[in-house]
């Protein structure tokens, strides 16, 4: 990939601590899937670490469930890398009920709150150019 970016699309239905807790979960899926996209350590005036930021920025776009799953399955086709984040993400309560809950619904059937993609920066314009911020 020439150009890597990445972008979060979130259900526009999401309230904000919601949607927080959505794009945050995605976040740590992108950086342990993307090492690359992190910066190097920062540091203060002090000499004091910091660890490295995403060196691009991370547009979060909003839209509807239709828009999602269609979005999710452009994604597979061009096969870009994506997290999704499904609602059972939001009302299981632990990683085991999760993943049996998902586990018994193909994936096209999964309602989602949000996804995140990594793919080349002309791509991700394609697929999200009709996308409007998320607020």
């Amino acid at each position: 990939m020439q150009d890597p970016r990445c972008v979060m699309i979130l259900n526009v239905t999401l309230p904000p601590g919601k949607a927080t807790n959505a794009a945050a979960v995605m976040a740590l899926t992108l950086g342990q899937r993307h090492p690359a996209l992190v910066g190097d350590s920062l540091q203060d005036a002090e000499s004091r670490p910091s660890p490295g930021l995403i060196t691009t920025g991370i547009p979060v776009l909003s839209a509807t469930d239709e828009q999602l799953s269609v979005l999710r399955e452009q994604c597979e086709q061009a096969e870009l890398d994506l997290v999704l984040f499904p609602e059972e993400g939001q009302s299981t309560t632990d990683y085991q009920a999760l993943s049996a809950v998902l586990r018994q619904q193909p994936r096209q059937q999964w309602r989602l709150l949000g996804i995140a993609i990594v793919g080349d920066k002309k791509a991700l314009r394609k697929l999200t150019a009709k996308l409007a911020l998320f607020r």
